[in-house]
């Protein structure tokens, strides 16, 4: 059995969990997400408790078992509580301003890079801190991993964008000359 997979979701107050017509739907105070249900995978609710369960121990079953659970569980997380992503701007002169639903960063380029955020990320800036929000997790984190590919952090001098509890692994300069 899935260790994942068996765990139970509990709902929070405000969250509706429903599944018609071969789609999970969860609705909550930030608002609705949806998701595709597998065709292996079951839901049962009661008492405010969703259980995933699987027909049968086959190979795909035990597969998607753990996933369904867990994009259910990240599902009823966002609708409740939401998600945040942190990415920390190290370098001299780098940058980020939000204008409009648009952030705009000066990352040691000729140019500014103007990046507009999908529907449902909003941005807030705190001094070299660049904060994303959303209801969705995993728009969130291919949000934070497109601002963190303009300018990935280097090595030497740590120059970049990272996320906030990301260790960069230093390496030493060149030796001078003997």
């Amino acid at each position: 059995m899935s260790r994942i997979g068996k765990l139970p979701i509990e709902l929070p107050k405000g969250v509706t969990f429903e599944v018609k017509d071969g789609t999970i739907c969860v609705k909550g105070p930030k608002g609705q997400l949806e998701c595709p249900a597998h065709k292996l995978i079951s839901f049962e609710m009661k008492d405010n408790i969703v259980q995933a369960t699987r027909p049968d121990d086959s190979r795909e079953a035990r597969a998607v078992h753990g996933l369904m659970r867990a994009l259910v569980a990240n599902m009823v997380t966002g609708v409740s509580a939401g998600f945040e992503r942190r990415l920390e701007i190290n370098g001299v002169g780098y940058r980020a301003e939000i204008k409009g639903k648009q952030i705009v960063m000066q990352l040691g380029f000729s140019h500014p890079i103007e990046y507009n955020l999908p529907q449902g990320i909003e941005a807030k800036i705190e001094k070299n801190i660049v904060i994303l929000a959303g209801i969705d997790k995993e728009l969130l984190g291919q949000t934070a991993a497109k601002v963190r590919s303009f300018r990935p952090p280097e090595p030497y001098k740590g120059k970049g964008v990272k996320y906030i509890e990301e260790q960069i692994q230093r390496k030493v300069g060149k030796a001078g000359a003997a």
